[in-house]
């Protein structure tokens, strides 16, 4: 078994125009003050990263990480979430993304854009020495994920075969590169649980480079067993963010969530240690399967500051994490029984 690596933080929720969250020396200086040993970076923000040079200069990429090296941190991953979502936009939803991408393009040039980012992102990971990256996997069939009006037959498969040949040659440069695509399945992509997944890895070919982010508390909002999830889904997970989430079920809205505000919505994302999730459970399931990835806070919660959120997560992330034993507990019964032994034991004539 292997030891979880960890804490580490997703710094998208944290950037801003103030310091010490507007610059990556600021933030290092923050995040190392806090406890934690590596940062997971949204290539969007031009004020943590350049994407384009870390995708042009390996000495770029080198002094970004002597950057975060004066802080005792490193780079655990990079994040393409807001442009992967525009590799597939439903036309229903275009104008609510078009804030992803740079002003003044239509939806045509969205998608090329985001194309371009996603795969600068694989060469830069690459530049980074990571060979894991985070994203979305954007949603054509999400308008549909109710069965009313009835669906017609083959609609669902033809949006995900789409979906597919639209990330296949995206993943086959990540391929050239050495590096995986992990997922976030999430509410409003067409990977959102287990089983959609499946059909997207089945669509691909069963492509090598489709891996997963595993994120518990999207989960407890579907009411899924994000434990079992881990059972079923081990050999794919290589990202994980520690969020909290909680569901209080009551007699108004459920998991649809009425429309409400997320303060007022049953299911709502948490600060870690504020939810529901289980997360000794999610630790134990992990190392028992030899994930040894990074644990990566992602803080969003409509109740608790982000700053607080931070320094407790830090805290919980460090207390949860398992030093995976290297012994069986009972090796000190061990009788070293010889091959021949064995054959007594079993009754087998030498």
């Amino acid at each position: 078994m292997k030891t979880i690596k960890g804490p580490a933080v997703f710094l998208a929720q944290f950037a801003d125009d103030q310091a010490p969250f507007n610059s990556l020396p600021n933030i290092a200086k923050w995040a190392s003050d806090l406890g934690y040993k590596a940062v997971q970076i949204p290539t969007w923000d031009a004020r943590l990263i350049d994407l384009d040079k870390a995708a042009e200069s390996k000495t770029y990429c080198d002094e970004l990480k002597g950057t975060l090296a004066e802080y005792g941190l490193e780079v655990s991953e990079l994040s393409t979430h807001l442009q992967g979502q525009l590799i597939a936009v439903h036309p229903a939803y275009e104008e609510l993304f078009k804030g992803f991408a740079p002003k003044g393009m239509n939806a045509k040039q969205r998608n090329e854009w985001a194309i371009d980012q996603v795969k600068k992102a694989a060469v830069a990971s690459k530049n980074l020495d990571i060979d894991v990256h985070a994203t979305f996997s954007g949603a054509l069939v999400w308008p549909y994920f109710y069965n009313w009006p009835q669906r017609p037959a083959g609609l669902i498969e033809k949006g995900f075969a789409e979906l597919a040949n639209r990330w296949q040659p995206i993943l086959n440069h990540f391929d050239e590169q050495g590096v995986d695509v992990c997922y976030e399945v999430h509410a409003g992509e067409d990977l959102h649980d287990g089983t959609t997944f499946e059909m997207f890895y089945e669509a691909t070919g069963k492509h090598n480079r489709v891996k997963l982010l595993y994120d518990p508390s999207h989960f407890v909002l579907q009411q899924l067993d994000y434990l079992a999830y881990i059972d079923h889904y081990h050999e794919f997970i290589r990202m994980f963010h520690v969020k909290d989430a909680e569901f209080n079920m009551n007699g108004k809205s459920g998991v649809y969530g009425g429309y409400q505000d997320w303060i007022d919505r049953p299911g709502r994302f948490r600060s870690i240690g504020d939810g529901q999730v289980d997360f000794q459970g999610i630790f134990s399931k992990l190392t028992q399967y030899g994930y040894d990835g990074w644990a990566v806070l992602e803080w969003e919660c409509c109740i608790k500051s982000p700053e607080q959120g931070a320094r407790e997560g830090a805290e919980y992330i460090s207390q949860f994490i398992i030093e995976a034993t290297q012994k069986n507990f009972d090796d000190f019964a061990d009788a070293g029984i010889s091959d021949d032994e064995f054959k007594k034991l079993l009754g087998i004539d030498n």
